[in-house]
């Protein structure tokens, strides 16, 4: 399982010569420091603002280090991700229903698919939850998301044609995506 860094929106290095420069950070460092940040944060459940503000100036960094251009174009990107860190509130159930182990999304760019998987506890029963969804892709690493089909537990429903979202995957590497 490979590892997602959302923000609204791991650990691979070669052995090979580097000339490194003081205060620079290698692709390794950063990506270890944003992990750490985001286990500590509880996936951003807890984040305060400080913490806030050092994830996004690693995410920014580790994005101008960037080794795949065309993310979308990338079979790096196809595969089950595992959620370490979003700001999103909702996608954490922040006010509401706590999430169960981890927060999973499959991207499948041959076929245009995605789908998102979570466990949500529900007075004490844990309920798995999923959405299926379409993707536009617009540039070489930007697409749209037209969300399909919502199951919760047993029961499934059609997601309303106004339900969307976008992807902007700014960094891919063989173990890390970190989406906008």
């Amino acid at each position: 399982m490979r590892v997602l860094i959302l923000l609204l929106c791991f650990l691979s290095s070669g052995s090979a010569f580097f000339l490194t420069v003081p205060g620079l950070k290698t692709r390794a460092q950063l990506k270890s420091e944003l992990l750490d940040l985001a286990t500590e944060t509880k996936r951003g459940l807890e984040a305060s603002a400080e913490q806030q503000d050092k994830i996004l100036e690693l995410f920014e960094q580790l994005e101008k280090l960037n080794p795949t251009k065309k993310t979308l174009k990338s079979d790096l990107v196809n595969g089950v991700w595992d959620l370490q860190y979003t700001t999103s509130e909702s996608i954490l159930g922040k006010g509401g229903f706590p999430r169960v182990g981890p927060i999973l999304q499959t991207i499948n760019t041959r076929e245009l698919a995605a789908e998102n998987y979570e466990v949500v506890n529900y007075f004490g029963v844990k309920v798995p939850r999923r959405v299926t969804a379409a993707l536009t892709p617009k540039t070489d690493q930007y697409t749209d998301v037209q969300f399909k089909r919502f199951q919760i537990g047993p029961v499934g429903f059609n997601a309303p044609e106004k339900f969307k979202g976008a992807l902007d995957i700014t960094y891919l590497d063989d173990s890390m995506r970190l989406t906008r």
